[in-house]
């Protein structure tokens, strides 16, 4: 049998080996960042975790998955939840001159919101700031060196900056749902976010962000995105200017998780 304090440190070690392919050094601009404020006791949300599920798997936008915990009174606490993600959400809605938050909810690239439920109103943001320049319009690379990963982020136009934040996730975790709305359902999440942290700050030149590998294995299994995002007031979170994403290795099938 193998322990789970074994079963971590294979894991660790696994992630570690793996950064020399999955970081590649290569310079990437996805088509987008989507970003879906969910939760498992919301009965609106699974048509738009199975969008999000396909959006993964195509890989061709950074795809997030923020758990709320607001709907947890409903009578289950979503497993994947945080008060943390709540907050990102509740700083977009303030971003965004919103009165209120709701699920599921898209944001995308950082610059507005749709429904998460929506194929054609996510493909269609996604299309609109692809044509008028308010997609991803800078370099970000991202390469292992050492026991490190080193992001190069590039040269930004104008007067721009932000920061550059680093939002860890899990591996696709598929979930038996014994309580609330989605009772008697098993559904397999993606790319749920543990957490989020800020790198440093980015003032429109090139510049070079430094951090140790193995925080990945440890704060999040799946891996972590790296997004260069400009800051509103009051550290407000605003348009994502920038984006890669550094792969842990393939997950091996889980049991449904309670």
């Amino acid at each position: 049998m193998v322990t789970g304090s074994l079963r971590f440190a294979a894991a660790t070690m696994l992630c570690a080996l793996s950064l020399g392919v999955a970081v590649a050094g290569e310079v990437s601009r996805p088509a987008g960042v989507v970003e879906l404020f969910t939760s498992q006791g919301c009965t609106s949300c699974p048509p738009a975790d199975a969008i999000f599920e396909e959006l993964v798997k195509k890989g061709e936008v950074v795809a997030l998955a923020y758990h709320i915990d607001y709907w947890d009174y409903l009578g289950w606490r979503d497993t994947l939840g945080s008060k943390d993600n709540t907050e990102r959400q509740y700083g977009y809605a303030k971003s965004f001159g919103a009165r209120s938050v709701y699920t599921p909810q898209a944001v995308i690239n950082g610059r507005t919101h749709v429904a998460g439920s929506s194929q054609s109103a996510i493909d269609g943001a996604l299309g609109k700031f692809a044509r008028s320049g308010q997609g991803m319009s800078v370099d970000i690379k991202v390469m292992r060196a050492g026991d490190s990963i080193v992001i190069d982020a590039g040269e930004g136009a104008g007067d721009e900056k932000g920061q550059v934040v680093l939002v860890y996730f899990e591996p696709a975790r598929p979930v038996a749902i014994e309580r609330g709305e989605n009772s008697g359902k098993t559904i397999t999440y993606w790319n749920a976010v543990t957490s989020v942290q800020t790198a440093g700050m980015w003032h429109g030149a090139a510049a070079r962000y430094e951090f140790p590998a193995n925080e990945i294995a440890k704060k999040g299994a799946g891996g972590c995105a790296v997004l260069l995002q400009a800051t509103g007031k009051d550290g407000l979170p605003g348009p994502i200017l920038g984006a890669a994403m550094v792969k842990a290795p393939e997950s091996h099938a889980l049991s449904a998780q309670k």
